[in-house]
């Protein structure tokens, strides 16, 4: 196992300015409350930080919510699992960058009558039902289906194996128990921490352009929509950050901040654990606000959710092939080809030619900023009532009407030919490609055989259900062991004031967002509930994940967004339909409930795993858990941007996952000689690597990795199997060395 503490920094070290200190108060007498309200009398004295006052309205508590916050960690295995997002059977975990976090967010009228708590961590079916589930334990009557919801930050970098439909479990062998008992458990703590410090507060919301921070990975199919719709935005991605801020009413300090912007988490393409950019954001901010915490215990919590992210990219240099006689040269623009091959065209980062690391880094940072210029600015003041609408609808089979009065249709679920094709981000293999459009005789004749193994080859009604789209996998009628793909979706709209966010199972493309989010503006203002001054805002993949959203003019394009679209054609037109029906249940004058629909599916008790379970761990003779195979140089000082490496004899990971933990510390001691921790596994700045260099007896090793200034030690933990499934915990201790003052 290696553990390494990457440029670990003397400047890493130091304290940024605490932002809770700052005056953020927006008012200072009455007379300007009248910005904010129609109604400037104020009778009501609150005290903020600096120990003066402010004036506020107290004749209406419109402007006043329950907020709470909360973290949680849902790290699964590091090690010996499938990666998720890639689909790629080679990626499979070696150790940890960064901890995956769950982030919670309470919203609750002052009665505590309407509340709705939106988590950003991992989206699915199960894992939401295991969330629910447990929360309905431990708050009866508070939280249910109607007023829960998880979206993912999709990190392509974290642990597979907790999507309960087989079609995403394949790679990553089965359902992963043990990521799945991770994230419900991490995030039921996020939701509990944050229920428990409700609290009264106020909410803004606020917009800011961030630019150079993801670009469009499919323009030829964003190109195929109407010209006089492209005509309308200055670019083929969104490139608004919306914001919406936590304030606290006790002390006038935030508390913590909800954020949307569409950029896809694949910035990372190795094979260590981490947040990728989203993550990273998150932990920047965090860190900031509260320097002397460590990751996960801060008090401030940073969310940086997803909204219309299915065919942005955070590789905005563009895609160039990378080997064989094209490399260097950019793409084909239609297909993503170096030649008539997908694999070596490859996205490239902000950072290139430097790692995939700094490029995340990047991507996060530009997020990062973006909140920080708007958590510094007086946003526009959230009033109103809060609301939840739930409902589920089977999309397999949804009818509806068109604006133009023709009946259409939703498919039962297939993926594409081009769905195996990949994207830039991460390129398919074989023969497969982007923008494959032709029906299904032109295709490779052996893979219409394959595909036919799953779900049997595609009846005419599903062929002409779905086309222009070639069916690779008929996944619709694949049931066998379980379901392939999901036929009934979670549908979700969570609203606050003026703020209503559209809870989606799927990931929607940049103008297939858009029209979801003009179509449910008009709504608003059509049935009177909000006008122009309601802010709509799309969040997704959450809750059931039914991969890709696209318009009808980029499905027949037939690049992996449209091939991956796997209700068909009319999927955007049917999302429309349903949403804008449920509308009229945010109105403050309708206090009836959606109907419940025919409900989601339980796949738990029938998910299988062919993911083996840890046999036992060994060591060589001589060398127990915890010895030190390679040290420290104790007789050099390093340097500030030297690189510290410490290898353990140890232990397979997966026997503990040390939640709410870390695998291991680098400490410091002052002249008390007592040592402290001051950097962890969730530290960016530390990288763990796992290696079993003897697998018949199960020998195994652990690096750490570190740079920064004064007298330090690396202190190891571990928990070895044995034979008898006993768990023995043992901790490993590097020599003390010194990292000198760096001199500029």
């Amino acid at each position: 196992m290696i553990i390494t503490l990457n440029r670990f920094c003397l400047k890493n070290l130091l304290l940024y300015s605490d932002l809770r200190g700052s005056d953020l108060r927006r008012w200072n007498r009455c007379e300007s409350l009248k910005k904010y309200f129609s109604n400037p009398e104020c009778r009501t004295e609150v005290q903020i930080s600096h120990g003066g006052t402010i004036e506020k309205d107290s004749s209406d508590d419109g402007d006043s919510f329950l907020l709470g916050v909360g973290i949680g960690d849902i790290t699964g295995p590091i090690v010996e699992v499938e990666m998720m997002g890639y689909a790629n059977v080679k990626q499979i975990g070696t150790g940890l960058q960064m901890r995956l976090r769950s982030r919670a967010f309470i919203v609750s009228d002052l009665s505590k009558e309407n509340i709705w708590v939106l988590v950003n961590a991992v989206r699915d079916t199960a894992v939401r039902r295991g969330v629910v589930e447990e929360l309905e334990k431990q708050y009866p009557g508070v939280f249910s289906q109607k007023n829960v919801a998880l979206v993912g930050t999709h990190s392509h970098a974290g642990v597979a194996g907790f999507i309960q439909n087989l079609l995403p479990q394949i790679t990553s062998k089965g359902f992963v128990k043990e990521n799945y008992e991770a994230i419900v458990t991490g995030t039921v703590l996020a939701i509990k921490r944050a229920y428990e410090n409700l609290s009264r507060g106020e909410l803004s919301h606020g917009t800011t352009e961030l630019l150079d921070t993801n670009s469009n990975r499919s323009p030829s199919a964003y190109d195929s929509n109407p010209k006089e719709e492209t005509d309308r935005y200055d670019y083929n991605v969104d490139k608004v950050f919306d914001l919406v801020k936590f304030m606290s009413s006790s002390d006038n300090k935030p508390k913590g901040f909800m954020s949307w912007f569409a950029v896809h988490g694949t910035s990372m393409f190795r094979t260590l654990i981490g947040s990728d950019n989203k993550g990273m954001a998150a932990y920047l901010y965090e860190s900031t606000v509260e320097p002397d915490s460590f990751p996960g215990n801060t008090s401030f919590v940073a969310g940086f959710f997803q909204s219309n992210v299915g065919d942005t990219t955070p590789n905005v240099l563009g895609a160039y092939c990378e080997s064989g006689p094209y490399a260097g040269e950019l793409c084909s623009f239609d297909k993503s080809l170096c030649g008539n091959r997908a694999e070596p065209c490859q996205g490239r980062g902000p950072a290139f030619p430097q790692s995939d690391w700094e490029s995340t880094s990047v991507i996060g940072e530009n997020q990062k900023k973006a909140a920080e210029k708007l958590m510094s600015t007086n946003l526009n003041i959230i009033r109103g009532s809060v609301k939840s609408v739930y409902t589920t609808v089977d999309m397999s089979s949804y009818r509806f009407r068109e604006p133009g009065g023709n009946l259409a249709k939703t498919c039962p679920p297939a993926m594409g030919y081009a769905f195996a094709g990949g994207t830039t981000d991460g390129p398919g293999a074989f023969d497969f490609y982007q923008g494959n459009n032709h029906s299904k005789i032109d295709q490779n004749p052996l893979w219409n055989l394959v595909g036919s193994a799953v779900g049997g080859f595609p009846t005419k009604e599903q062929v002409n259900c779905h086309n222009p789209k070639p069916i690779l996998l008929n996944t619709g009628f694949a049931s066998f062991p379980y379901d392939w793909s999901p036929k009934v979706v979670d549908i979700q709209i969570f609203k606050v004031g003026q703020l209503v966010i559209l809870i989606v199972p799927g990931e929607f493309t940049t103008m297939s967002g858009r029209r979801l989010r003009e179509s449910v503006q008009k709504q608003l203002a059509a049935e009177g509930i909000l006008g122009e001054e309601a802010v709509v805002i799309l969040t997704g993949p959450a809750n059931t994940y039914t991969h890709y959203v696209s318009t009808e003019e980029e499905y027949k394009a037939q690049r992996y967004e449209g091939a991956s679209t796997i209700y068909g054609p009319k999927t955007l037109g049917a999302y429309i339909d349903i949403y804008t029906k449920h509308v009229g249940f945010l109105s403050e004058k309708n206090n009836s409930r959606a109907s419940p629909g025919p409900g989601t599916s339980d796949l738990r008790t029938k998910a299988l795993s062919f993911v083996s379970n840890v046999k036992f761990d060994g060591h060589p003779t001589g060398r127990p858990f915890g010895e030190v195979l390679i040290d420290v140089n104790i007789s050099k000082a390093y340097s500030p941007l030297d690189l510290v490496e410490v290898t353990f004899q140890a232990a397979n990971p997966r026997n503990d996952l040390l939640l709410e933990d870390s695998y291991f510390y680098v400490q410091t001691h002052g002249k008390d000689n007592v040592w402290r921790n001051v950097r962890s596994d969730s530290h960016p700045s530390t990288k763990f690597e796992w290696k079993n260099v003897n697998h018949l007896l199960s020998h195994s090793e652990a690096k750490v990795k570190n740079t920064t200034a004064g007298n330090y030690r690396i202190f190891y933990k571990g928990h070895s199997k044995s034979l008898n499934s006993n768990i023995t915990p043992f901790t490993g201790i590097s020599n003390t060395f010194y990292i000198k003052n760096s001199r500029k």
